[in-house]
């Protein structure tokens, strides 16, 4: 019709009325998402760590608080010269923080203050450690197998590490450092994550 306008209108949403139990029940769905998105990141994802002891000093100090990647380990192989935080072998239960030195099938040896390893290929190398400031006493070989990995404290002279308790199986690696949120001087993303310099022999 000529000259005829036709209007939409919205009536404004009037505020549902809810009982107890309507209370309840959006109270049970908000406690369902937030198991459903927070359990699983905690599991697979990230969790937070705090350092205890020395024995990555002066990378990482006691108290410094670390959230975890553990995503990265669903996707690869943890890598050379990575802080990773493992289950303890000998107590499953406690977590402990080293890095990476040796990995599956290598043949790591420490004489003399330093760190040859034969790898996979059969090439010998020697390591550089930038991230290391103490002198490294102990004289050792070790051969590993295909899912071990062989960690040490930075903090060499006091670490309790795989010269001591062997190496560490990967299903009990859990993941590696991904960020340093406290202290806040010292924050910052993949703290430590370094590859050591590798010399041929």
């Amino acid at each position: 019709m000529r000259g005829a306008h036709f209007y939409s209108t919205i009536a404004p949403m009037q505020p549902e009325k809810q009982g107890f139990w309507g209370f309840i029940k959006e109270t049970l769905r908000f406690v369902i998402i937030t198991i459903l998105i927070v359990v699983p990141f905690r599991l697979f994802i990230a969790q937070p760590f705090i350092v205890s002891g020395d024995s990555m000093v002066p990378t990482f100090h006691n108290g410094e608080y670390l959230i975890v990647d553990e995503l990265s380990y669903y996707l690869r192989e943890p890598n050379r010269g990575e802080v990773v935080i493992f289950r303890y072998p000998k107590e499953p239960s406690k977590f402990f923080i080293k890095r990476v030195v040796g990995l599956p099938s290598e043949t790591v040896t420490i004489k003399n203050g330093h760190i040859e390893i034969t790898e996979t290929s059969g090439t010998h190398v020697s390591l550089t450690e930038s991230y290391v400031k103490n002198e490294l006493l102990s004289n050792m070989s070790v051969i590993l197998a295909n899912d071990e990995y062989f960690v040490m404290g930075d903090n060499r002279n006091a670490s309790s590490d795989s010269r001591f308790w062997g190496p560490v199986t990967r299903p009990l690696i859990v993941g590696r450092a991904f960020a340093r949120l406290l202290p806040i001087a010292e924050a910052e993303v993949l703290p430590g994550d370094s590859t050591p310099l590798t010399t041929p022999l």
